[in-house]
């Protein structure tokens, strides 16, 4: 009986653990085997020497680190480049063909590695469809989600770096084809790597990825209890296109359920989805906590988890703050996005860097609550090291059945790629027109040059517009916006390519520019400096970034500009080319030189003139 009794006190003890981990990190191993999660727990509790979970308990509350230390001890993660060869060897001949069949031509192959851990799994599948369909297709039409719970795990995942021990089971070519090597390790090819998008997403609560024509997921339902593995099934068979295929791990079946899966091979847990609809639509339901909590905390933690599935639904970040200032709901967006976690519901809005960066949010909260009307805040900046993001921010003011203010909802939109594809467009454009005026020796170049440019404009504004259209199309429905951004995600892609092509083009006409012996100078209309090329800073040694949008007759340097600002106004006024001046004028070595100056005026970008100065003859004097 004393046994007894301590099992139970035991088994208490470990669901309180449980209830904290959850609380406390939002992590819910309430759908773990006991036996298993038992034994993981305590072999960490082992590890740091503790003998009771109410003392592990507090190890966690005084030793932030210990958490990390604890997950990696349950989310085992093992896993390596197409593990178990005879089950991937199955998919490639038998799988591959027929679903290749069946997507069609032009359709986009969609595939979920779901508990990918460190990746290996998620870059063997995009080999496979590159081998199977070609590079080139497979970088148009394949799309791999990579998800785990792990975030540690991610992490190495997003890396695609992994040391040669890793990729012994891949063949040598292979290997070559698609990993390059980076010191002692080697890195997943940076095209198709592109095509995989890893996240965090934990299959007994989060929504699933919809639309699938595979889904893998190998060893990880063997962790969990039979009512968990339900629920997950569900979820799967919701995410699997009709004639969809789902492929598990060795340690599982798939059982009684053959009215919704076929089974093409149990001995390597192949499955497909049937036609048709044999069970209920999925319904976000969360994974039940064992009996014992009673029916009050299993509501709160449906009501709960059911909450949390609807903000992770939703397009973008969003997080929401009572009329107290403290932080009610953050979803998953938010989380990722901006680096928030579960532990920070609850707390200050005021404590976290989102209430004032990428803007000052408080006082727009304040406003808005006090004039009951909803703000907005377009292009917001924000940088997270060298990468420079842009969001459209939406501030609601949320008011209770009484008709006093109850909370504010705050959504971020990311519109990072529109503004920097508007800004580069606008900066190409201004130095083509720049360049084309200055650059009359090289115009046949130049036209050429201007036709790719225009070309590429054209096609990145024909994009944008179909970017605009299906962001439209997309309110419509959760799961019309999900479809949406991942037609996005092939576009920006597009778009970074094309900006590239822009910077090149650029850079070339700016080093025509910087390769012109002589110096050029251009004024605006107000007389200030707009560009001094290489040459002008050889002969008066000021450099650009000292007289760049600086007063051209305030400078101080060897030529007496006085006695050009008659020449300058009289062009700006006639719009002609003014008469060569020539000016004694002292060069940067302190030569006394001649200085022929010739006035054009500028018919570019808000006018001004351009001088060309070249240097004469020196008087021989120091």
């Amino acid at each position: 009986m004393a046994a007894d009794a301590q099992d139970v006190e035991t088994d208490e003890e470990l669901e309180g653990l449980l209830e904290f981990l959850r609380d406390a990190r939002g992590f819910d191993f309430s759908g773990y085997k006991r036996s298993s999660l038992g034994r993981r727990i305590r072999k960490r509790m082992s590890d740091v020497g503790i003998d009771s979970y109410a003392d592990y308990r507090d190890q966690l509350e005084t030793n932030a680190g210990e958490f990390g230390a604890l997950f990696n001890t349950i989310l085992i993660n093992v896993t390596s480049v197409f593990r178990d060869a005879d089950a991937w060897t199955f998919l490639q001949r038998e799988v591959v063909p027929e679903l290749l069949a069946q997507v069609g031509g032009e359709e986009e192959i969609r595939v979920w590695s779901a508990g990918c851990s460190s990746g290996e799994e998620a870059y063997s599948l995009a080999i496979m469809f590159a081998e199977a369909l070609g590079l080139e297709e497979a970088l148009n039409r394949v799309k791999i989600y990579g998800t785990d719970v792990d975030d540690e795990a991610l992490r190495d995942a997003r890396s695609g770096l992994y040391p040669a021990k890793t990729l012994e089971p891949l063949a040598p070519e292979l290997r070559d084809k698609y990993f390059e090597q980076n010191g002692s390790q080697y890195s997943f090819r940076s095209d198709l790597r592109r095509r995989v998008i890893f996240g965090r997403h934990d299959i007994t609560r989060d929504a699933p990825i919809s639309r699938l024509d595979l889904l893998v997921c190998r060893n990880t339902l063997m962790y969990f209890n039979v009512e968990a593995q339900t629920q997950i099934i569900d979820r799967f068979h919701f995410a699997l296109r009709e004639g969809g295929f789902l492929f598990l791990g060795k340690a599982e079946m798939l059982l009684n359920d053959s009215d919704r899966f076929d089974v093409m091979s149990m001995r390597q847990r192949v499955f497909r989805r049937r036609p048709g609809e044999a069970s209920t639509p999925y319904q976000p339901v969360p994974v039940k906590m064992r009996q014992g909590f009673g029916l009050e905390v299993q509501s709160v933690t449906r009501n709960r988890q059911l909450r949390d599935l609807i903000l992770d639904a939703s397009p973008g970040a969003a997080l929401a703050v009572d009329v107290d200032g403290i932080v009610v709901l953050i979803n998953n967006h938010a989380r990722v996005q901006f680096g928030l976690t579960a532990n920070d519901i609850g707390r200050p809005f005021q404590d976290l860097e989102i209430s004032y960066r990428p803007v000052e949010l408080r006082s727009l909260i304040e406003q808005a609550t006090h004039e009951r009307r909803t703000l907005r805040v377009n292009g917001a900046e924000r940088r997270v090291g060298d990468d420079v993001q842009y969001f459209d921010i939406l501030i609601q003011p949320l008011v209770g059945s009484a008709g006093l203010p109850a909370a504010t909802n705050i959504t971020f939109t990311d519109v990072t790629v529109a503004t920097q594809l508007k800004a580069e467009v606008k900066r190409v454009r201004e130095d083509l027109e720049t360049a084309y005026e200055e650059l009359q020796s090289t115009n046949e170049e130049l036209e050429t040059t201007n036709e790719e440019l225009q070309s590429s404009i054209e096609e990145l504004e024909t994009t944008n517009e179909e970017l605009q259209s299906t962001n439209e199309e997309l309110e419509t429905t959760n799961e019309e916006l999900q479809s949406g951004n991942e037609e996005l995600e092939t576009m920006n892609e597009e778009m970074r390519i094309r900006s590239e092509e822009l910077d090149e083009a650029r850079a070339f006409l700016e080093g025509v520019l910087t390769s012109i012996a002589a110096a050029v100078v251009v004024l605006d209309k107000s007389f200030k400096v707009k560009s001094w090329n290489r040459g002008a800073t050889d002969l008066w040694g000021l450099r650009q970034d000292e007289v760049v949008d600086e007063p051209f007759f305030g400078l101080d340097f060897g030529l007496p500009t006085n006695e050009l600002l008659a020449t300058v106004e009289q062009c700006v006024k006639t719009r002609r080319r003014g008469a060569t001046a020539v000016i004694n004028a002292v060069n940067r070595l302190g030569r006394h030189i001649t200085c022929t100056v010739q006035c054009s005026p500028f018919d570019g970008h808000r006018g001004g003139v351009v001088l060309l100065m070249e240097e004469g003859r020196s008087d021989g004097t120091e």
